[in-house]
């Protein structure tokens, strides 16, 4: 077998590793992911990594450089999942990190720094509902009010740590210190069709979206639905559909992505005019100056929709998070990377999608590459790569890896 075709069997025997039997499903500190550990471990050791868990539930590794304890360059991505999920969104950045560093182990005790990779724990949130907790607490950002979160069973976060093994009063310890990294590169699939559309195996990312969601409450008067004639009703829903409409339209053509995802309307009867409409609008850009003026344009055109209608409208914001560059030198790394696969004009891409790298750039630079998956499915049990672009995915990360190591000559925590 290639060493593709290694990577992409240790996916499916990964797809394994599931709470729920006939689908994947392998949430934050369940055995499923308890599972997958274990299966993981035995390929980094394999690849000559040492191996450990640190105490937010992130599975590390870590090969030294020409001296013990020198600043990592560290890979990975992460390996819990979505319900009903692919096989490939994270787990295939972790494996991939496992096979280059098994390919360049020997080479790495010459370098000025070491190489670690991580399987990063609960970058999907699905549990627990907050989401990149196992980045977060490895970037130095971990909130304490998490552990009273309880999942859908009620149990709280603190005690599945510890029913996993962990010791909540320690989970500082996996912070790191901007001095301890050189960098974070993760290669990912795409989650979007772009790659395919240009015939391209790989990108590189410019940017992780900076994105914004908040709900829109629309409220109106519910009145009897035969006895109130069109000129009198202020009909909530109506306006809200308007908005909804408003809002891809407005989008679609910018450089700005913005998804209705839920709706809600009350009374909810049949026969009752709607008085109340709440809908969410999840919103992204590349930079957050986008996003923010995108915002302003959707806002100012909901209120003019629902004011012609005699309906008032009420914004609550329930989740930010900032645009994340990914930096110059990473990206000139990682085209230098692709170029060697004989994609001499590498394509720049922005990720709609969120990363653990959004957190890791608390502490570290972060570089993304992307990899092309079948129709830009992702989050689906469909999900499918294929061999020849994680091949090509892997060369490109060995050069990349390589060509930031070797020239780590930055004092260790100041970001070129």
């Amino acid at each position: 077998m290639t060493t593709a075709e290694v990577v992409l069997a240790r996916c499916d025997a990964l797809a394994a590793c599931t709470d729920r039997p006939g689908r994947l499903d392998r949430q934050h500190l369940t055995p499923a992911l308890a599972a997958a550990h274990r299966l993981t471990t035995g390929w980094m050791t394999g690849a000559g990594l040492r191996t450990w868990r640190d105490q937010a539930g992130n599975l590390c590794g870590r090969v030294e450089g020409r001296e013990p304890g020198l600043p990592a360059l560290l890979l990975g991505s992460h390996l819990d999942t979505v319900p009903d999920a692919g096989r490939y969104d994270g787990m295939l950045g972790v494996l991939m990190a496992v096979a280059v560093v098994e390919r360049l182990r020997d080479e790495v005790a010459t370098w000025p720094c070491a190489l670690e990779v991580v399987g990063f724990t609960d970058e999907e949130g699905a549990r627990f509902g907050t989401a990149l907790m196992g980045s977060r607490a490895l970037a130095g950002t971990w909130d304490d009010t998490w552990w009273a979160l309880r999942d859908a069973d009620g149990t709280t976060l603190e005690q599945a740590a510890r029913d996993f093994g962990l010791d909540p009063a320690l989970v500082g310890t996996a912070a790191r210190r901007p001095a301890d990294l050189v960098a974070y590169l993760e290669a990912h699939i795409e989650q979007g069709p772009l790659l395919e559309e240009a015939d391209r195996s790989l990108g590189v990312v410019t940017t992780i979206a900076g994105a914004q969601r908040f709900r829109v409450e629309v409220v109106g008067e519910a009145r009897h639905a035969g006895g109130t004639p069109y000129p009198r009703r202020r009909d909530a829903l109506v306006g809200a559909a308007e908005a909804v409409v408003l809002v891809e339209r407005t989008v679609r053509d910018s450089g700005a992505i913005a998804t209705v995802g839920q709706i809600e309307v009350e009374p909810g009867a049949v026969n009752v005019i709607p008085g109340r409409a709440v809908f969410t609008v999840d919103l992204r850009a590349a930079t957050d100056a986008e996003r923010d003026a995108m915002r302003r344009t959707l806002l100012t055109g909901i209120t003019a929709v629902c004011a012609a209608r005699g309906l008032t409208v009420h914004v609550t914001d329930f989740y930010e998070a900032p645009a994340t560059p990914c930096a110059a030198r990473l990206r000139d790394a990682l085209r230098e990377g692709v170029a060697a696969t004989g994609d001499t004009d590498p394509l720049d891409v922005w990720s709609r999608a969120g990363h653990d790298g959004m957190a890791v750039s608390a502490v570290t630079d972060v570089g993304m590459l992307f990899v092309r998956c079948r129709d830009g499915i992702s989050h689906h049990p469909d999900e499918e790569v294929r061999a020849v672009d994680v091949a090509a995915g892997l060369d490109a990360l060995t050069t990349a890896v390589r060509a930031v190591a070797t020239r780590t000559g930055t004092p260790a925590g100041v970001r070129a």
